[in-house]
């Protein structure tokens, strides 16, 4: 959400995020399972970086767009959902670092898919509405959809490019 330049419509929207989504691909096209699962310092490697996202870009339309409550959209605890992004980052690493790559890249692609169909059907001016009266800076939904798309890829295409260098 730092880039406060939106997109002007669903089909500039869903653009940006193809861009996104395919350079993400492109860049880890080719490694093999265990290039992907090297870990950086921080201990995630590629493919926790796309579970994570996976969570996320998931997260965005079932609670901003369908309204359903965090915990349920997450998949955690409610008390989990409203601590901090760090423990709520690392509550999904948990979750999910003991899945196969290939789930994950079977989900990533799966959900990534849904949220593109979903975000083709919704109409322009809803995805503009402001996401919370009380918001002082008035954002749109629009907001949260970039943050947890094509902002969100690539926030991570940075470490996931060093990770596969370092495969490399």
């Amino acid at each position: 959400m730092e880039n406060e330049t939106y997109p002007a419509s669903t089909a500039e929207l869903l653009d940006l995020i193809q861009r996104s989504w395919d350079d993400l691909w492109a860049t880890i096209d080719g490694l093999t399972p265990a290039q992907m699962e090297i870990p950086d310092t921080g201990g995630w490697s590629i493919k926790d970086n796309l579970a994570h996202l996976t969570v996320w870009e998931r997260y965005m339309v079932l609670h901003y767009l369908q309204g359903r409550p965090a915990g349920e959209a997450m998949g955690l605890d409610e008390a989990t959902v409203q601590s901090h992004y760090d423990e709520i980052n690392a509550a999904i690493y948990e979750r999910n670092r003991d899945r196969s790559l290939d789930e994950v890249t079977r989900m990533a692609r799966a959900i990534h898919q849904e949220v593109v169909d979903y975000l083709a059907a919704v109409s322009f001016e809803t995805l503009m509405r402001q996401k919370d009266d009380d918001d002082p800076e008035k954002r749109p939904l629009l907001a949260w959809v970039a943050g947890n798309t094509y902002e969100h890829y690539d926030e991570h295409l940075d470490a996931i490019r060093a990770l596969v260098g370092r495969a490399s």
